[in-house]
């Protein structure tokens, strides 16, 4: 997913995006959504959310 299409589900959360890296915004609206903030850190072939918005990109 491109870092505009992320800005734009973040400003939907009341998240400022501001110079954000794509990780560190990412894992901001996974805290939003109630989920765990697990976006690249390793944990991708573990964390068993297999629907996740972010699963593509993540590693």
């Amino acid at each position: 997913m491109k870092l505009e299409e992320i800005k734009e589900i973040a400003k939907k959360h009341d998240i400022k995006a501001g110079k954000m890296k794509k990780a560190d915004l990412v894992r901001a609206v996974q805290l939003a959504e109630g989920s765990t903030a697990c976006f690249e850190t390793g944990q991708a072939t573990a964390c068993g959310q297999e629907g996740c918005l972010w699963r593509a990109d993540c590693t």
